[in-house]
């Protein structure tokens, strides 16, 4: 049950939102999350983690299938798609359980219903109107984003987002896939393994616009040797959504498929969270604008996550959480490096970045340098079964400075982590060149690309 009044409510309980709420109860805050819909907010429930479990069925599958090159024969693998439901759901719910058991550990009340921040910096629970007031010394804005549809198109029917992509009951015959960005590539390549005939459009000229030019031609190959239709340069248009399928053009050319995902950005989920009403500035951009310490321009009012600039990603919003919470505490914080926040797409390959891209950096003026290697120069790349993996580090000549590090391949979501803690430590790539790492190892490559960058190359 609701108290009248708390330290420190937090709306929302996504990756941001529980990991703020503990960590104000760790530091002595009687805490609050209040939550409309599930513990663990869209990321746990709908999206990150389904997303994941789904990935990891068709990486088994693919191993499954290319098992013969490594001396094992097995039959034609089937894919049982409720099956795979079934354990996406298990994953969801082994998770967000493992949450709600964090919110009693941390005597953390869970309040159900819809939070909205007043201009007296408290939060009303059910409605802007007809809530329940509750006093709060501070209150933490964590409520995520919400999909976006393309310019003159609507959500329904067959016409969905990322979270409905990944709820499917059944395997489509046919995906259509709009948006080549992390989500967008992540539904392709998933759905293309386990069966399905996936065509994936980008309005821009290459797949992951964001990424490193030479990363997404990489990875660009890899999305079409797993069967995946590729169209850069393109807008989808016209989409009508019928019973048994969606039509739509494609630079003014007819086409079709069964679903049709629109994956093609996310916005801040402020409607009705009371924002104009209680006086809080937002960006130009529509996100909700904050200092460095997450402070809003509401004195006693915070906000993380998507809802405020920098990369919409979930391990952002927890460590923002953390930086709230101890900021409302009185500890000593400090504002994060956006660019240099990691960035993971588990699509097959995975890419994996922080920092500069070498565009980026030669734009910033930068005496650029490159270090490149592909996975197949060291061993692992090779008894791995992944020659093609790329390892690209951009840095600064003068100084060694190492601004940006850029993956793709096997592991390339857990490989970027060294050349970020390396980045937090204040090192630079010709530490990276002279640090030892074991053999045979995939982060041999990330060595080997340092060593490249430094001018000393010794496989490759």
């Amino acid at each position: 049950m609701a108290e009248r009044s708390y330290d420190c409510i937090v709306i929302g309980s996504g990756p941001g939102g529980y990991v703020a709420a503990i960590r104000a109860a760790q530091l002595g805050m009687k805490t609050a999350v209040v939550e409309v819909d599930q513990i663990g907010g869209r990321c746990l429930n709908y999206a990150c983690i389904p997303a994941k479990a789904v990935l990891r069925v068709a990486d088994v599958l693919g191993e499954i299938r290319e098992a013969a090159t490594f001396g094992i024969t097995v039959s034609e693998p089937t894919v049982d798609f409720a099956a795979v439901g079934e354990r996406r759901q298990k994953v969801v719910k082994t998770l967000t359980g493992g949450v709600a058991g964090l919110m009693k550990r941390n005597a953390i009340d869970v309040i159900d219903g819809h939070g909205v921040v007043t201009d007296e910096a408290n939060v009303k629970v059910g409605g802007n109107f007809d809530g329940t007031e509750i006093e709060a010394k501070a209150v933490i804005l964590a409520t995520g984003s919400v999909k976006r549809p393309l310019p003159g198109t609507q959500f329904g029917g067959r016409v969905i987002g990322t979270e409905e992509a990944w709820a499917l009951t059944e395997l489509p015959k046919t995906l259509a896939v709009v948006g080549a960005g992390a989500s967008g590539t992540e539904i392709a390549s998933a759905y293309a393994r386990l069966g399905s005939e996936v065509t994936l459009y980008e309005g821009l000229d290459r797949v992951l616009p964001t990424e490193d030019a030479d990363i997404s031609k990489v990875a660009e190959r890899g999305f079409k040797k797993q069967g995946i239709t590729v169209r850069t340069g393109v807008f989808v248009e016209d989409v009508a959504s019928g019973d048994d399928g969606v039509t739509f053009t494609v630079a003014g050319e007819p086409a079709q498929a069964e679903w049709l995902v629109i994956a093609a950005g996310r916005a801040p989920d402020i409607e009705n969270l009371g924002i104009e009403d209680a006086g809080i500035t937002l960006t130009e951009s529509g996100l909700i604008a904050v200092d460095g310490a997450q402070r809003t321009s509401l004195a006693g009012v915070w906000a993380i996550g998507d809802l405020v600039p920098g990369p919409a990603l979930a391990h952002k919003a927890s460590d923002e959480g953390i930086i709230a919470a101890e900021d409302i505490a009185g500890l000593e914080t400090h504002p994060l490096e956006h660019v240099d926040i990691p960035r993971a797409t588990f699509c097959l390959p995975n890419v994996a970045s922080f920092g500069l891209t070498e565009q980026q950096a030669r734009d910033a003026g930068h005496d650029v340098v490159v270090g490149k290697i592909s996975f197949g120069a060291v061993g692992a790349g090779t008894v791995y079964g992944d020659r093609t993996g790329l390892v690209k580090v951009v840095g600064d000549r003068r100084y060694g400075e190492l601004l940006g590090g850029h993956i793709v391949g096997t592991k390339a979501t857990e490989l970027i982590q060294e050349l970020v803690n390396v980045r937090a430590l204040e090192g630079g790539f010709p530490e990276v060149a002279r640090m030892v790492h074991g053999h045979p190892t995939l982060s041999e490559a990330v060595m080997e690309a340092a060593r490249d960058a430094d001018g000393w190359l010794i496989h490759g």
